[in-house]
């Protein structure tokens, strides 16, 4: 690949087998998939905002662009680290002109909408449009235990599953770009919820003067319990089934009330078991408390729907 962004006119798209793609955004996980490429023998070429960034990859074999165009012309495929959408735009905005004839594959972390709208306006400029959710960190980039949820148009999907496949798996979930980003979403609902329920945790122990090694056991074992519970409800959930035998609303906003009663205690910020009560106590005033605490569910339906009415 040549330093000199080549005239439209004269470029030509790699073949499919081709091993060359092009990296745009170098935060850690930008850094570790263009890593992940060169380790696998690509033709790596980047850009970023801070070209500095690139120094240590560059050293490595990679081709630092001087502007988003060369960048964009230098590859069929071209893989999108970035920070959202809003980032997405402002980036390739500034060469929309040799988007046409790119497999362009984001991999940036934003809202189904917004995942929408963005496909169209890359394909409205002559590329083809990836989306994909990573559900890994960036240690976990070339780990084969790692996958990524992809959405949008099949054959340019499975043309560069190899090289795709050098980050992490593919989970391919369907032609509606949107999906990638939703899928990832639900998953950061229960990762960033868990992680501050951990947080808050280790601060209760640490007012009573526990460390957070003290309760880890215990925590790993009260979340690894989680997976029966999912189990358990996915079906009664997905049938209307809340039936208040195997526990109860009512029950489930007591337990709520003491932990916040705890914390209060404590000296601990009382910001996230509040919002819990918060929503146990509206499913009481629906009239549920005799139903389960999967009829909470409904309540968070209900709000959803009342917003956007």
């Amino acid at each position: 690949m040549s330093g000199t962004a080549p005239s439209p006119a004269t470029t030509a798209a790699p073949s499919p087998a081709g091993r060359s793609v092009t990296v745009i955004g170098l935060g850690p996980m930008g850094q570790a998939m263009a890593g992940a490429f060169l380790d696998r023998g690509y033709e790596v070429t980047l850009w970023n905002r801070t070209p500095s960034r690139a120094d240590g990859l560059v050293a490595r074999g990679a081709t630092l662009a001087t502007s988003v165009e060369e960048a964009l012309r230098a590859n069929e495929l071209v893989v999108l680290s970035l920070i959202d959408y809003a980032t997405m735009h402002t980036v390739l905005g500034q060469a929309e002109d040799a988007l046409s004839g790119r497999v362009v594959v984001n991999l940036s972390s934003d809202t189904p909408r917004k995942t929408e709208e963005g496909a169209r306006w890359v394909t409205e400029r002559g590329a083809a449009f990836l989306a994909g959710g990573v559900t890994s960190p960036p240690s976990g980039i070339g780990d084969p235990a790692s996958y990524t949820f992809y959405s949008g148009p099949s054959e340019p999907l499975e043309r560069h599953r190899a090289t795709l496949e050098t980050l992490t798996q593919v989970e391919y979930l369907g032609e509606d770009p949107s999906r990638a980003a939703l899928m990832y979403q639900i998953g950061m609902t229960m990762f960033w919820t868990s992680l501050l329920s951990y947080w808050q945790a280790i601060a209760l122990a640490n007012a009573h003067g526990l460390k957070a090694a003290d309760i880890l056991s215990h925590a790993v074992t009260t979340m690894s319990a989680n997976r029966e519970f999912f189990g358990f409800y996915a079906d009664r959930i997905d049938a209307g089934n809340h039936a208040g035998d195997v526990d109860r609303l009512a029950m489930g906003t007591a337990s709520a009330e003491h932990v916040l009663h705890t914390m209060e205690d404590s000296g601990v910020d009382t910001t996230l078991p509040k919002a819990v009560l918060e929503l146990f106590e509206r499913g009481m005033a629906s009239g549920r408390a005799a139903e389960s605490v999967s009829s909470l569910v409904e309540e968070i339906r209900a709000q959803g729907a009342g917003r956007s009415a």
